[in-house]
C-alpha cells in the first residue's frame, strides 16, 4: 500500500516524454511504483462543450514532478501535475474543473467549454499491471475508478460506463498490422506503419501460412499481392478469423474475380463484402508512399469507428 509522501523541497512539474499511449502512460506510473516512487493517475472523465480529448484520456504523474501523457491539447498538463503532487501529498483524491465553470480563471481551454479531470494518488501498482498483462496477451482490459471509496481496480470490459458510482476506462491491446506481399508497396507500407506505432509483421511465401493464428479483432490485414492466386489462401483465412480490417490490392475489376473466385470456394456475399478493395481511403493512389498513406488512413479510420 503506497502512504502519502511529503516533499522536502519545491517540485516544478515537467514532461518526461510526449506520448498519448495509453499503455506506455500505465507503464510509466506501474514502473515509479516498482521502484518506490508515489505516483498519480490523472482520468478525463467529463468534457462539456469543445475538447481536444475523449472521456478515458490519462495522464501519469511521479512524485519528482515527472509526467507523461495528455488530458487536453496540452494547456492544462502542467496545472493538473501540479494537482497530483498535491493529491500525493495529502492521500486524498481529488475532482478539478477546467474551463467554463472552473475557478482557475487563468488556465484558458482555447476549445471552449470546460473539462472535469479525476485525480487518484496510486495505492497499488497491481491494477496497472492487470491491464498491461492482458492488452499483451491480446485482450481488452478495463480500469475502474469509484469515487466515494477512492479505489482502482481491474475489470472485465463491459458496456457499461459507471457514470456515477463508478468511471470506467477501457483499454484494447495495439493494433496489429499484417502485411503481406513482396513489392515496393508492402516494403513502404510496412515501414510508414511501424512509424505509425504499430504493431507490424511482413510475410510473404510459405511463412505466411504460418501466420494465421496471430490474426485477431484488433489485427488489420493488408494484402499486397499483384497475384489472385496467391493471395486466396491468406483472405479465406481472414474471412475465417475476426480483423476489424482486410483489404487488397487491385483494381475494381481484379476486386470483382477476387470476389467470384472466393464465392465459388463458398463464401457469401456478406463475407466478401468485408474485403476493402480497391484497398485504401482514397482512390487512385499509384505510387508506393500515397499508397501506404490511403491504406493506414482507412485502417485508422475503420479503427475509430470500430472503438
Amino acid at each position: 500500500m503506497q502512504q502519502p509522501f511529503s516533499l522536502t523541497e519545491p517540485v516544478t512539474p515537467r514532461q518526461a516524454f510526449l506520448t498519448d499511449d495509453n499503455m506506455a502512460i500505465l507503464r510509466f506510473a506501474a514502473q515509479a511504483m516498482s521502484a518506490g516512487m508515489a505516483a498519480a493517475l490523472v482520468t478525463l472523465t467529463d468534457v462539456r462543450g469543445g475538447a481536444a480529448r475523449l472521456p478515458g484520456a490519462q495522464m501519469a504523474v511521479r512524485e519528482d514532478g515527472q509526467y507523461c501523457g495528455f488530458v487536453s491539447g496540452g494547456c492544462v498538463e502542467a496545472a493538473a501535475a501540479f494537482e497530483a503532487l498535491e493529491v500525493m501529498q495529502s492521500g486524498r483524491d481529488r475532482t478539478v474543473i477546467y474551463g467554463e465553470g472552473s475557478p482557475y480563471f487563468d488556465i484558458v481551454l482555447p476549445c471552449g467549454g470546460s473539462i472535469t479531470l479525476t485525480i487518484h494518488a496510486l495505492r497499488s501498482a497491481q491494477p496497472l499491471l492487470a491491464v498491461l498483462n492482458t492488452t499483451e496477451q491480446r485482450e481488452p482490459a478495463c480500469l475502474r475508478y469509484h469515487p466515494s471509496t477512492q479505489r482502482l481496480q481491474s475489470v472485465a470490459p463491459g458496456k457499461d460506463s459507471g457514470r456515477g458510482e463508478h468511471f470506467d476506462v477501457h483499454y484494447r491491446p495495439a493494433v496489429r498490422v499484417m502485411v503481406y506481399g513482396r513489392s515496393v508497396e508492402a516494403q513502404v507500407t510496412a515501414s510508414l506503419a511501424q512509424a505509425a506505432g504499430y504493431d507490424v509483421h511482413t510475410f510473404d511465401g510459405v511463412e505466411a501460412r504460418n501466420s494465421f493464428a496471430l490474426i485477431d479483432a484488433d489485427t488489420a490485414v493488408v494484402l499486397l499481392y499483384h497475384d489472385l492466386h496467391r493471395e486466396l489462401p491468406i483472405l479465406q483465412a481472414a474471412l475465417a478469423a475476426t480483423p476489424f480490417y482486410v483489404g487488397a490490392l487491385g483494381s475494381s475489376r481484379t476486386h470483382q474475380q477476387r470476389v467470384q473466385r472466393l464465392t465459388e470456394l463458398g463464401w457469401s456475399a456478406r463475407d466478401t463484402a468485408r474485403i476493402k478493395a480497391p484497398i485504401g481511403l482514397f482512390p487512385k493512389a499509384r505510387d508506393a508512399h500515397s499508397l501506404a498513406l490511403s491504406i493506414l488512413a482507412d485502417v485508422a479510420a475503420v479503427r475509430t469507428k470500430a472503438c
